[in-house]
């Protein structure tokens, strides 16, 4: 791997982050050169090739053992030895620098000592029974799954299995990913005398794979960095006028930014709140990328103000005087302390203008959360070692920090996919995903998805392959359809069926966005193949109208129930309302000598009142069974119509006609016309079609009454 890159002495194609010459530097992840490859030190001493990683080690870890890091580097220097890179330079350097980037970025000591012999067993007689003897399992563990990587081509015609399997190693320890992702960055540093096509190839891998990885870890430094470097390989000309852009904007006689930070450092001591602000100028992709958003870029726009405090309580203070000092653009405003994003990342983002229209966006957080920021799961230390009084909670717990948000999940769907083939695809595809979105769920919990997903995506992520249950949703309090797509901060409630048997629907797979939906439901519908339906929705089934043991029609007996006083007249009970005892009526003559009952409530009403209908006394006689209209609103879900008229006739109730309108957005509306044995039935039939999976409402029917002529 390694052996591919080139010469690090060597100018390459890219100097990003050159411009960085306001306030207190980042950490330069680029500073090492020859190493001093003196071999064995005497004594204890260790060996100066590895005094920058020293420094940078202790810088995070005042108290940790050196010994193990002295005995990695003579195992790693003697045993490559004479192995020297294409550009001719001596092969330790390369070890030696992915371990700087590391000690650089906080790592401890286990991740360091591994990644300084992370090559030995891949490109050197070392065998890997031989680190485990001398330096124990867990390192042994860290190098046989960087080894392992090694193995991996993260092109298109990557191996699925063999990715998937590299994935696995890295859910079981990021540390593993941790060192690739270094490697990868030291070698993105040193391309610069590789054939372009072959620098243009490692830069996509870099980009499709590597990147979206490092981004999910919350590495931002890494992300960073190699984000300029397959900037300048893969757009040169864009990075060129972006790096002139940068140039011009150094070369400026005033700084709009370092000035609204003086300003905020005056307002803050004025508070009494102890803050350091720094400027951080943005990186060649995010310039390049404001650019293309804003057009003309002001001064403020070359970089963000970093306020640093000590404790969470200060970050809110300190947003609180900035909002009432400067002008807050609130749109800007994100709140990631109080809901963190997926891989970790907490901090406070909001944008501030001062008078002459200049504004400033602002990153206010604790020295702690910018440490993880900047180093994501590198910076919180080794996952196996007993917690500290500082990283345990109020329960004597501590999170796993292997497991971020989206780790956690791709775990589970990587385990649940049905082949390898579909698990790449998916992965890729989650990759490309580069917005997170929080939704909120009724207990105050939270789930973490891409953007643009749905509710179906919150069911997976909420109950996993239980989701097939789920009938529908409210979004903020309001019921909705499983393929509403879901936005920042939302609150949702995932309505759940009863029946366990519950299935998913084909469209399911049309709005689901992530990978555990998506594979969930495949894996479903292949293991139940599509069986015609006897009554698809969609279309009219009257049934015929059931006849009494005499022969009459049911309806001429149901109307028959409500006593008119206008003799001779034809009763009618209106279709509009259906009323049946005791619902209060009020009936109405229309043409034909014919009585239109209705409910006293019915909007018809009022429409025979002012069309100027006589107004007919009517009460209900001694006759028991009615007819009655009813409308059930339900999710759209197969099997629906059946189990709705198995209720119906469970309960000894006659479907007159049944009508299912098309379903609508996942929502369906059915319509029956019901003939009852007895009016003190219609409670009973409304509760047991509530109790149907996906019903949410069952009403008597209130159609728009036109005046009869």
């Amino acid at each position: 791997m390694s052996a591919e890159a080139t010469n690090p002495s060597t100018p390459g194609p890219v100097t990003p982050g050159a411009h960085r010459r306001r306030g207190r530097p980042r950490i330069d992840l680029r500073r090492i050169g020859w190493a001093a490859l003196l071999g064995p030190a005497a004594g204890n001493r260790l060996p100066d090739a590895i005094g920058h990683v020293v420094e940078a080690h202790r810088a995070h870890h005042p108290e940790a053992p050196l010994e193990p890091l002295r005995r990695a580097y003579v195992l790693a220097e003697s045993s490559h030895r004479g192995q020297m890179r294409k550009s001719g330079e001596p092969y330790i350097t390369h070890p030696l620098a992915v371990t700087l980037i590391l000690a650089a970025l906080g790592a401890e000591t286990t991740t360091l000592t591994a990644s300084l012999l992370h090559d030995t067993v891949e490109d050197t007689e070392v065998t890997l029974d031989q680190v485990r003897t001398e330096f124990g399992e867990e390192v042994a563990y860290l190098v046989d799954g960087v080894t392992k990587l090694e193995k991996v081509d993260y092109g298109a015609a990557a191996e699925p299995e063999t990715f998937r399997k590299m994935l696995v190693a890295t859910g079981n320890d990021v540390r593993v990913m941790s060192i690739k992702l270094a490697d990868r960055l030291h070698n993105m540093r040193t391309l610069g005398v590789m054939r372009p096509e072959k620098q243009a190839r490692i830069a996509r891998v870099t980009r499709d794979v590597l990147i979206p990885l490092a981004e999910r870890l919350g590495v931002q430094a890494l992300k960073t960095e190699l984000e300029d470097l397959v900037f300048a390989i893969l757009h040169p000309d864009e990075y060129a006028q972006t790096r002139e852009l940068i140039a011009a904007n150094d070369a400026r006689a005033g700084d709009p930014l370092a000035e609204i930070a003086e300003d905020a450092r005056v307002v803050l001591k004025d508070a009494g709140i102890t803050a350091e602000v720094l400027i951080r100028p943005r990186h060649f992709v995010s310039v390049h990328r404001a650019r293309r958003k804003r057009g003309t870029l002001r001064g403020a726009d070359f970089g963000r103000l970093l306020v640093l405090v000590g404790e969470d309580a200060d970050c809110y203070g300190v947003l609180g005087e900035l909002h009432t000092c400067f002008t807050p653009v609130v749109s800007e405003f994100k709140d990631f302390i109080a809901v963190p994003k997926f891989n970790l990342y907490q901090s406070l983002h909001t944008a501030v203008s001062r008078g002459d229209g200049e504004v400033a966006e602002v990153l206010i957080r604790t020295h702690q959360m910018h440490k993880v920021a900047e180093a994501g799961v590198v910076a919180l230390g080794n996952p196996y070692a007993p917690p500290s009084e500082e990283q345990a909670d109020s329960d004597g717990e501590r999170a796993d920090p292997t497991r971020p948000g989206w780790l956690s999940r791709l775990l589970d769907w990587q385990e649940a996919a049905p082949d390898a083939d579909t698990f790449w695809s998916t992965l890729r595809e989650d990759l490309a995903q580069d917005r997170e979105i929080t939704v909120f769920r009724p207990d105050g919990g939270t789930l973490g998805l891409p953007a643009g997903a749905s509710c179906v995506d919150a069911a997976y992520a909420q109950y996993g392959e239980d989701a097939h249950a789920c009938i529908g949703a409210r979004v903020n309090g309001r019921l909705a359809t499983l393929s509403t797509v879901l936005s920042d901060g939302d609150t949702v409630q995932l309505l759940m069926g009863q029946d366990p048997a519950s299935e998913p629907s084909r469209d399911w797979l049309d709005h689901a966005r992530t990978p555990a939906a998506r594979i969930a439901i495949r894996r479903w519908l292949t293991t139940h193949p599509v069986t015609p339906q006897p009554e698809p929705e969609g279309r009219r089934t009257p049934e015929p109208a059931p006849r009494t043991p005499q022969g009459a029609p049911a309806d001429r007996l149901a109307e028959a129930n409500a006593v008119v006083d206008q003799p001779g007249a034809t009763v009618r009970l209106a279709g509009c309302c259906t009323p049946v005892p005791p619902d209060a009526v009020t009936a109405f003559a229309v043409r034909g000598g014919v009585v239109t009952v209705h409910r006293a409530e019915c909007q018809g009403v009022e429409r025979m009142k002012s069309a100027g209908r006589a107004e007919v006394g009517v009460h209900w006689g001694d006759t028991t069974q009615c007819r009655v209209s009813l409308i059930a609103e339900s999710f759209s879900r197969p099997h629906l119509l059946a189990d709705l008229t198995e209720a119906i006739a469970l309960e000894s109730v006659a479907v007159i006609s049944a009508t299912v309108e098309p379903p609508t957005q996942g929502r369906v509306r059915h319509t029956y016309t019901l003939q009852l044995p007895d009016a003190t039935t219609l409670p009973g039939l409304m509760r047991a079609m509530r109790n149907i999976a996906g019903v949410y409402d069952v009403s008597r029917a209130q159609h728009s009454a036109q005046t009869s002529s």
